[in-house]
């Protein structure tokens, strides 16, 4: 549910509360240490703020983080000369933060569901006390860009890189792949600015890079089976319906093709998923609002934002998350080809996962009320929530929902990721409030979403978690189902 005028004005008089103690800080001198999350949500944000600051002429220091844990927590109480701005997590661990940074000048800047009520010394700026929904309408990257904007309307460039946050969390969840709520001001504001130009087309990876067949072949939401990772199967169905991948000596992009070469593609492919168990939707997943961004060079992929996402993922998935932050902050030469060549190792290994789980189907359980992933060592546990969320996105049937797990052996621990669909959610499933209750039971850590959450469990626990998980679902549904009744 959208949330009304007043709840978004009160929201933003958070994020301008956030921006006048920071201002102060500056003001005072104080250096600033930014802790963020590696995905593409949490670099964006990264950048914004690093961006931000440095046009403040203040001292930084930015930390990326895989996960929230007691060492985080610890870090940000030893931080006592400089002030800490704690962005896309925190919200979900206002305990452990009340205990270990009592008192401190804290600023969280998160979209996470929150737990508790933060220590009066915090700025504490999340969406979801307004009623704003923090899984679809704003990512942290948005809210970071907020925060900006109200340092200095001279931020309103960094709009662009708010819209790349949010498509890298999947908040493109309104018709047509759009972006809504919040992040649809966000993205009129990146109109405005100059640096952004929506418009509705195929969404294949590399659209604006790559010859159709490699575009097609690098697609995986959905993975097309036989056609994702193949290029000489891409190839080959582009001949099929009669669509020259050349011009000459040079390659077609999709931006070569004709609006009724696009129809056709888009029509065999739809075609082809139904042939292989798809429901017959799941190729629209394949269409929608594409967001370009107009300052970027052509044939670069910065230039589509939903490629601009990926290539931050990889960075950060890949051990290199340094490099998305420089990139999200303007770095275009070194970071930039170091980046992708990130891009393309992240890009095969997904492609290597997804081929491996076509392969072995056996992998995916049933349970009683979920689907369970078991990734085990094979799946590297820093990608098995893009994992999950792909699969989430291609299995014909989803009334319940999957949880991933990945397991990391040197620290004997279980990396989970869960997602649900919009339908269950609507419902009143809420993913992020199991896996928090199913991993605090079990000595780990969790939260997130109502429909798409993460946890940390120690190993022994794997069978007796997952379990209860189940047990925690099927009484939410059944629950939802008798008040519905």
């Amino acid at each position: 549910m959208a949330a009304g005028h007043a709840s978004v004005t009160a929201f933003l008089n958070e994020t301008r509360k956030a921006a006048e103690n920071i201002l102060r800080y500056v003001e005072k001198g104080k250096s600033f240490l930014v802790i963020s999350h590696l995905d593409a949500d949490g670099l964006s944000a990264a950048g914004i703020i690093g961006t931000a600051l440095a046009r403040l002429n203040a001292i930084f220091h930015i930390r990326i983080e895989r996960w929230f844990d007691e060492k985080v927590a610890a870090e940000i109480a030893s931080s006592k000369d400089a002030s800490v701005i704690l962005i896309d997590m925190g919200s979900g661990n206002l305990d452990i933060l009340n205990e270990k940074a009592k008192g401190m000048p804290l600023i969280i800047l998160d979209h996470h569901q929150p737990t508790g009520k933060a220590d009066e010394a915090f700025v504490h700026v999340n969406p979801h006390p307004f009623g704003i929904d923090g899984a679809r309408d704003l990512s942290a990257a948005g809210t970071a860009y907020l925060v900006a904007k109200a340092l200095s309307e001279r931020n309103i460039d960094l709009a662009c890189i708010g819209i790349v946050g949010a498509l890298g969390d999947i908040q493109d969840r309104y018709e047509d792949r759009k972006l809504g709520g919040i992040n649809s001001l966000i993205a009129e504001d990146a109109v405005v600015s100059g640096c952004l130009r929506v418009e509705t087309d195929l969404l294949f990876f590399g659209r604006e890079t790559r010859p159709v067949h490699k575009a097609l072949a690098y697609t995986t939401n959905p993975f097309i089976p036989g056609i994702s990772g193949e290029e000489d199967r891409s190839l080959a169905l582009l001949t099929e319906v009669g669509i020259k991948p050349k011009e000459g000596d040079r390659w077609r992009a999709l931006r070569d093709l004709s609006q009724e070469e696009k129809k056709k593609l888009f029509s065999r492919l739809s075609d082809y998923l139904i042939s292989r168990g798809y429901k017959s939707d799941t190729a629209m997943n394949l269409l929608g609002a594409v967001y370009i961004l107009e300052r970027e060079e052509p044939w670069t992929p910065l230039r589509d934002a939903r490629e601009f996402a990926l290539l931050l993922n990889a960075t950060g998935r890949t051990g290199d998350p340094g490099l998305g932050v420089a990139i999200c902050m303007g770095d275009r030469s070194r970071c930039l080809a170091e980046a992708n060549k990130s891009l393309e190792e992240y890009r095969q290994t997904i492609t290597e996962y997804l081929r491996w789980l076509d392969q072995n189907p056996d992998r995916i359980e049933e349970m009683e009320s979920l689907y369970v992933l078991h990734g085990g060592q094979t799946i590297d546990e820093k990608v098995v929530s893009a994992i999950s969320t792909i699969v989430s996105t291609n299995m014909p049937n989803m009334e319940k929902p999957i949880i991933a797990y990945s397991v990391i052996p040197e620290e004997s621990m279980m990396k989970i990721s869960a997602r649900a669909t919009d339908m269950l959610t609507r419902r009143g499933l809420n993913l992020g409030e199991i896996l928090r209750l199913a991993a605090e039971r079990f000595s780990g850590n969790g939260g997130g979403h109502d429909i798409a959450a993460g946890a940390q469990v120690p190993l022994e626990y794997r069978e007796d978690f997952l379990r209860y998980v189940d047990e925690l679902v099927k009484e939410s549904l059944q629950r939802l189902r008798d008040i519905g009744s």
